[in-house]
């Protein structure tokens, strides 16, 4: 009898009623678990990128570390490297300059125990010639230059030759960065 009841028109409007909010429960009950799913993998999605990032910003910051170790290194062979070449160069330039000056020395005093000697020295006087000047072939030696001149030329040339043997050497020090096995200051 109760159940008569319940299909009067009324009745069946609450039941319709009951039943679509019952169906509207169960949707919103499956619409929040799947959106709660949703958010679930979202935020792993997040998490992971976040560690993704933090894992990238600390793989920039080693390898920024170690290509700054390794230019530090490379500054430190190439410096080493020049110094090298330039006190092998200093030392050649010293050596050479040294040696032209000692003989231009032993030159002029050959040339004053020559003159010294009697009958021996560059004014000689030949027999059925007029006698020349002593002065003039003294002044001014082979390629007419005077013997003073003679050793500042050499020496400038000595100078210049140097300098182009530093510059090849500095210009073959290489740059990079990971110097092979054996590498050092080039050689002369």
């Amino acid at each position: 009898m109760i159940l008569f009841r319940l299909l009067n028109p009324q009745g069946l409007a609450g039941l319709a009623a009951a039943l679509v909010l019952a169906v509207l429960l169960v949707a919103a009950k499956i619409d929040a678990r799947h959106w709660h799913k949703q958010s679930a993998h979202y935020e792993q999605l997040y998490r992971g990128g976040e560690a993704a990032l933090a894992g990238t910003i600390a793989n920039v910051r080693a390898a920024a570390a170690q290509a700054q170790a390794a230019d530090r290194a490379s500054v430190d062979r190439v410096e080493t490297s020049q110094r090298t070449i330039n006190e092998r160069s200093a030392d050649a330039l010293d050596s050479r300059l040294a040696d032209i000056r000692a003989r231009a020395h032993r030159l002029r005093l050959q040339t004053a125990s020559a003159a010294a000697a009697p009958g021996g020295g560059p004014a000689a006087v030949v027999s059925g010639l007029p006698g020349r000047s002593a002065g003039t072939a003294q002044a001014a030696g082979e390629g007419g230059f005077p013997a003073t001149d003679q050793l500042i030329a050499t020496e400038q040339a000595i100078q210049l030759d140097e300098l182009i043997k530093w510059v090849k050497a500095q210009g073959a020090v290489e740059r990079r960065r990971n110097p092979s096995p054996g590498d050092g200051a080039p050689r002369r």
